[in-house]
C-alpha cells in the first residue's frame, strides 16, 4: 500500500472508529459522570498504551518532551472532559457535526501560531461553515428546548485543543514514532486523571450493579480502540499528510456518528440536516485545491 492509499485508509477508519465514540460516550454516561467519564478514559488507555508501547518511550528524545506535554493537555486531557460534558447534554449526533469545526480551527491557528498562509477560497470556506454551524445550534436549541446548547461552546474549545495538536504534531514530532507520541501522552496523564477520579469519589460511589459494570464495558472500548489505537493511527496519518488532510476526519465523523444517533432515536431536523450539509460544503472549499 503506497503512502496516499495509506492516508485515506487511515482517514476512512477514523471516521468509523471516531464516529461511534458519541454513543459510545452517551451509553457510559448512563453509569458514571462527566468527569470520572473523561478520568476513567485516559486511566484506561494509558494502562493499555503502556502494556503495548512502554518500549517506544526510548525513541522519545529531550527535545520532544515538551511538545508531548503539549499535545496531551491540547489534544487529550482538556478536550477529554469538555466532550463527555457536552454528550451528557447534548445529542451525541449534534456534537460529532460541532466537531467539524477542527479543520477550520487547524487552519486558523496553523496560519497564525505555525507559519501556514491563508487563501481567499478557505476564508470563504470558514465563514460558510461557521454559519453552518450557527444554523445547526440554533435548530437544535428549537428542536430540543430540554437541552442546553450553550455547551456546544464546550465543543468549540475542544476543537481549538485538537488543531493545536495537530500542527504541533506536523511541525515538531515528524521525526517520532506515533506509537511513542501516544504513548508518552497518556503515561503523563495517567497521575492526573487518577487525581481527578480520586476526587470524584469514585472508589466510594460507583455501584457495581449491571447498569456500572455496562458502562464501564463502554468506557473500555472506548479507550482502547477509540483513544488508544486510533490517537496513535492519527498521529501517524499527520506525519504521511498534512494537518488539514488528517483534522478532515471530523468531516467524515458525523456521518457515521448521526446513524448511532438515529437508531439510538435522536432527532435530527431537516434544517439541521441541511446545515450540516452548508458545514461539509465550507469543508470542501477550505480543502479543495485549485
Amino acid at each position: 500500500m503506497n503512502s496516499q492509499q495509506k492516508k485515506w485508509a487511515y482517514l476512512s477508519l477514523l471516521s468509523l472508529v471516531w464516529g461511534s465514540s458519541f454513543i459510545l460516550m452517551k451509553k457510559a454516561l448512563i453509569g458514571v459522570s462527566p468527569m470520572q467519564l473523561g478520568a476513567l478514559r485516559m486511566i484506561i488507555t494509558a494502562i493499555f498504551l503502556g502494556l503495548i508501547g512502554f518500549k517506544s518511550l526510548k525513541k522519545i528524545q529531550k527535545k520532544h518532551w515538551i511538545y508531548i506535554v503539549y499535545t496531551a493537555l491540547l489534544g487529550t486531557f482538556i478536550p477529554g472532559f469538555l466532550f463527555a460534558y457536552a454528550v451528557n447534554v447534548i445529542d451525541s449526533s449534534i456534537v460529532s457535526i460541532l466537531n467539524s469545526f477542527t479543520p477550520f480551527n487547524t487552519l486558523i491557528f496553523g496560519a497564525l501560531f505555525f507559519g501556514f498562509a491563508f487563501k481567499k477560497q478557505q476564508l470563504i470556506g470558514i465563514v460558510v461553515g461557521l454559519l453552518g454551524a450557527l444554523v445547526l445550534i440554533l435548530e437544535g436549541a428549537v428542536l430540543n428546548p430540554n437541552q442546553n446548547y450553550w455547551f456546544a461552546l464546550l465543543i468549540i474549545i475542544a476543537s481549538v485543543g485538537y488543531s493545536f495538536n495537530a500542527n504541533i504534531v506536523k511541525k515538531h514530532l515528524q521525526d517520532l514514532d506515533a506509537l511513542a507520541i501516544t504513548t508518552g501522552n497518556f503515561l503523563l496523564l495517567l497521575i492526573p486523571a487518577l487525581i481527578v477520579l480520586i476526587c470524584t469519589d469514585f472508589f466510594t460511589t460507583f455501584e457495581t450493579t449491571d447498569e456500572g459494570i455496562e458502562s464501564l464495558g463502554y468506557i473500555t472500548i472506548l479507550s482502547v480502540v477509540g483513544t488508544g489505537i486510533a490517537k496513535t493511527i492519527f498521529n501517524k496519518l499527520v506525519q504521511i499528510s498534512t494537518p488539514i488532510f488528517s483534522s478532515s476526519v471530523t468531516y467524515l465523523i458525523p456521518v457515521v456518528a448521526i446513524l448511532w444517533g438515529v437508531i439510538d432515536g435522536e432527532k435530527l431536523s431537516w434544517i439541521q440536516f441541511l446545515a450540516g450539509i452548508v458545514i461539509l460544503f465550507g469543508v470542501y472549499l477550505v480543502n479543495k485545491k485549485k
